[in-house]
């Protein structure tokens, strides 16, 4: 862990960001803009993973303006997002859960803990991405969508979207008494900036020095133990 458990203050709700930290889809939108690249560019242009960071926690409209700009498309930013919709729908419908997320999700369920989803995706993807698994997500007491969601103003790394998540719970927590789990850097900043503790699970390709704010790095939810936090351990019988 990149910092002392002592310092880690006890909480009593816990926010999840979806992409690349409950559903494997991040490798997934990556293609996604790869094979657009494909089709609009001879010899096609490679999309980085310096690239896709940048574009992490964005909403999708913001997403698809960055991509056209990155790589100058010949194409409108409208007509980009309806490709990318049309290449995502067979992809993101066979995403696979994170390792460790499933166990996580319902131990906090079963022991009570208010539990949301704080995502940047749209509605229409958010239904594609979960058609596999509305029983894990019925857990959640409530879902942000900051792709369409008005209230959320501002992508990460502005705090808006967990600072809505965590004024919907039936019982609005103090925001310090609130823990993050995100993969981005754009989510911990966003994390921080709400003042909410966060625990990150950054991707492989990711440096871990664009995360080292964050109040404990893992490689995976697999490794995260819930009474660092102040919350019922997982039953190791």
């Amino acid at each position: 862990m990149s910092r002392s458990i002592f310092n880690n203050r006890p909480v009593t709700h816990c926010i999840f960001d979806m992409d690349g930290l409950i559903l494997d889809t991040e490798r997934l939108a990556f293609q996604v803009t790869q094979n657009i690249l494909n089709k609009l560019s001879n010899p096609p242009k490679v999309h980085t993973w310096k690239n896709k960071e940048s574009l992490l926690g964005l909403k999708c409209d913001d997403v698809a303006k960055k991509v056209v700009k990155i790589y100058d498309l010949p194409i409108s930013w409208q007509t980009y997002k309806e490709m990318a919709r049309h290449e995502a729908k067979t992809l993101m419908e066979n995403c696979e859960i994170c390792e460790g997320a499933e166990r996580l999700i319902y131990h906090l369920y079963s022991n009570n803990i208010p539990i949301c989803v704080a995502t940047s995706s749209s509605k229409e993807s958010f239904a594609i991405k979960t058609t596999n698994y509305k029983e894990l997500f019925s857990a959640f007491n409530h879902i942000v969508l900051g792709g369409s969601d008005s209230e959320v103003r501002n992508g990460k790394p502005s705090p808006d979207i967990f600072i809505v998540a965590a004024s919907r719970f039936d019982d609005m927590p103090n925001f310090q008494n609130c823990l993050v789990f995100e993969d981005s850097p754009s989510g911990v900043q966003a994390a921080i900036a709400a003042d909410m503790q966060v625990v990150a699970i950054p991707d492989q390709l990711t440096c871990k020095s664009k995360v080292k704010n964050a109040t404990v790095i893992l490689d995976s939810l697999n490794d995260f133990r819930p009474e660092y936090f102040g919350l019922p351990a997982f039953d190791e019988k």
